[in-house]
């Protein structure tokens, strides 16, 4: 069974042998500057040292561009002790922070009116921009139609994209107090990306579909079940019609925080599995799988763990047996880890996830 079956297949509920060895979080041959410092040329070969199946974190996603184009190289506005201000074309503004595990905050957004929005998609949200696809695609295709890797499609975010525009309190109470371009950002952004994607989905068979999110903190959703239904539902719904047309299977939404409330809603929206399940968000992975058997999960370890030793890892490692043991879960950790963390702890985690993953049998929920 290839990694690319396994995947997608734990996720399901179907029948496997064993559940794939994933990053999760972290770019390819992610490290820490203290690592590289301490074992130069880490950042090189880290994935080949520790067995990581599949690349970038487990799946990969295809190179085509559903961003802002042409914003230009960001100004620095502002330059103090710890922090930089950059500021880009379309009238973003963020405080970067120099000497943190937590890069920074946005302090401006483009978009507050309709004409905003509008302007904003014709200078940079031009569906049929020849850079969308990556020079070399044709070359790619091919060697993706021969992959024994998950490969994704990637979505800015429904509530995500819309957020980057207006800022998170701007936009919660558009909501309420100017709807019609909630709406239309929503509709049009979903739009705009199932329009990029046609060329790739006539070309290469996916894996999945990843919205990138973040609509909770570790005090619940910023939405409730009721916005979500009336403004996100339905693109994601588009965004379903559109991956079972193409027999993409896996619909995965990234959120951090504590996302139960919005599970239900997003299972009955045509999503089918959620990441990371944040621990320190008061996230029970195995509650909500029970609740919802449509949905599989990804992550559910605490990360924190790396940092207390050997004892702390031990006890996430007891949890990941249970996650496979329950069915249509991939344990990892719920972020990548922090400063505070050794290679030689982040090392011994991720050697007895391996472990934990090459010897427990996943459950099964569903037949083929």
């Amino acid at each position: 069974m290839t990694h690319r079956e396994r995947f997608v297949r734990i996720l399901l509920g179907q029948e496997v042998d064993r559940a794939p060895f994933i990053k999760l979080f972290g770019g390819t041959n992610a490290v820490l500057p203290g690592w590289e410092a301490e074992y130069p040329g880490i950042g090189e070969c880290i994935d080949r040292v520790l067995q990581f199946e599949g690349p970038y974190r487990g799946w990969l996603p295809a190179p085509v561009n559903v961003e802002k184009r042409h914003l230009g190289e960001p100004e620095i506005t502002r330059r103090e002790d710890g922090y930089l201000q950059y500021a880009w074309r379309d009238g973003t503004r963020r405080i970067v922070l120099t000497e943190t595990d937590f890069h920074g905050q946005y302090v401006a957004w483009p978009v507050k009116t309709r004409d905003d929005w509008e302007r904003l998609k014709a200078d940079h949200l031009d569906p049929d921009d020849p850079e969308r696809y990556p020079a070399d695609w044709d070359a790619l295709a091919a060697g993706y139609r021969e992959r024994d890797y998950p490969l994704a499609l990637y979505h800015g975010g429904v509530y995500g994209f819309a957020r980057n525009l207006m800022g998170d309190e701007n936009l919660a109470l558009a909501f309420y107090d100017d709807p019609e371009l909630v709406h239309v950002i929503m509709d049009d952004y979903t739009d705009f990306v199932l329009r990029v994607w046609a060329r790739a989905a006539r070309e290469v068979p996916f894996d999945l579909v990843e919205f990138w999110e973040d609509m909770a903190s570790k005090n619940g959703s910023l939405i409730s079940p009721a916005t979500f239904r009336e403004f996100m539902s339905p693109n994601y719904r588009k965004v379903a019609a559109f991956a079972r047309e193409h027999g993409t299977p896996i619909l995965l939404v990234d959120s951090d925080g504590n996302t139960e409330e919005l599970a239900g809603v997003m299972l009955e929206s045509g999503v089918n599995a959620l990441y990371p399940f944040e621990v320190g968000a008061g996230n029970d992975t195995i509650a909500v799988l029970d609740r919802y058997p449509g949905l599989g999960a990804l992550g559910g370890l605490e990360k924190d763990a790396m940092a207390h030793g050997k004892d702390a890892i031990d006890r996430e490692m007891e949890k990941a047996r249970r996650l496979i043991s329950y069915g249509r879960c991939i344990p990892g950790p719920d972020h990548f880890a922090l400063t505070n963390v050794s290679f030689a702890n982040y090392r011994y985690f991720m050697e007895s996830l391996r472990e934990v993953a090459m010897s427990t049998k996943p459950g099964v929920v569903s037949s083929d």
